[in-house]
């Protein structure tokens, strides 16, 4: 396999870290910015084998350092660009809507209109999300229309739009990707799978958000790592790609699992609390798009990545136990 050079913005996020580990894995030059500085090594997968000497990192925020960003991008001449960077939470996009805008928006289209004039790059993948889609019923193709409920969502529909303006107009390499509920070893403490985890083993109560009915779809970072590389390498520029298990579960049906595997009862570890504000009911995406044209498949069945992301958590329950355990929220 030929070995190429990366550029993942946003390598401090989970997504982003285990696709850094998995580009090392093959052997390719990785170069990481993040606007925080690298967290603990126990949320750093490519940190764990020894295998990083790989991998530069630069700590270099959207909003404030972009000449910066791009005089590095301009040094080393990467052929592939991966972001993963953007306010992400839901909920707390209500709170502070304009910091959302401005990171998901204004700072991703002014990246994306220097990009464009990069002759070396050969393919630019915007890492996208199908909260797009707003709630969906039965299982959903790339071509659904845009029907986002939160802040989040159409600050995220907006940065999507404009970049396909910037594909036709310009030509320019992009690919995008949307992926289901992504998890694994190394996931913040806050998303349901570590938190729940993490609550039975130190006897913590879990808040259940709406009794757990929505229905979700999730799938192992190893698999979405895979994709991502799959379709930054062989997709068609101006395509998205669905990234997802054809498995759906209950948030409810995926706590009383992790219970289970843990011998813990639920009712005794689990609180039910009220709804989040706009909070969709399900995503379902239509991966065929991805399997057909490149061949993908999913290989990590959810039992099997339950089982690792406890014991993630248990060889680091100490070091867990300490870390914070909510969001924080950085303009």
């Amino acid at each position: 396999m030929m070995k190429d050079k990366y550029l993942v913005i946003g390598s401090n996020s989970f997504s982003g870290a285990s696709f850094v580990d998995f580009l090392l894995d093959l052997g390719h030059e990785v170069i990481g910015t993040s606007r925080s500085v690298e967290p603990h090594k126990a949320f750093l997968p490519y940190r764990w084998h020894g295998k990083d000497a790989g991998f530069r990192f630069y700590n270099f925020d959207l909003n404030s350092n972009l000449d910066e960003l791009m005089d590095l991008i301009n040094k080393e001449k990467p052929g592939y660009v991966v972001n993963f960077a953007a306010q992400s939470m839901v909920a707390q996009s209500w709170e502070n809507p304009d910091h959302w805008f401005m990171t998901n928006v204004v700072s991703t289209v002014r990246l994306h209109d220097r990009l464009r004039h990069c002759d070396f790059l050969e393919r630019y993948v915007h890492v996208t999300t199908p909260e797009v889609y707003g709630s969906t019923n039965g299982f959903i193709r790339e071509d659904t229309p845009f029907n986002p409920s939160t802040p989040y969502a159409v600050s995220r529909a907006a940065g999507d739009m404009s970049l396909k303006t910037f594909f036709e107009a310009y030509n320019f390499p992009v690919v995008f990707t949307r992926a289901a509920n992504v998890y694994g070893p190394g996931q913040q403490l806050y998303r349901i799978i570590p938190r729940t985890i993490l609550s039975i083993l130190t006897g913590k109560k879990l808040q259940l958000h709406g009794g757990g009915h929505s229905r979700r779809s999730f799938i192992h970072m190893k698999d979405v790592s895979n994709a991502t590389h799959l379709i930054a390498t062989q997709g068609k520029s101006g395509e998205t790609y669905h990234i997802s298990t054809d498995e759906i579960v209950t948030v409810r049906q995926l706590v009383e699992k992790i219970c289970r595997k843990l011998g813990a009862d639920f009712d005794a570890c689990v609180e039910v609390v009220g709804e989040r504000l706009g909070k969709d009911a399900a995503y379902m995406l239509d991966s065929s798009k991805l399997r057909a044209s490149l061949g993908w498949q999913d290989r990590v069945s959810l039992d099997e990545g339950l089982d690792d992301c406890i014991a993630w958590v248990k060889s680091n329950l100490e070091v867990l136990r300490h870390e914070p355990w909510d969001y924080i929220h950085k303009p």
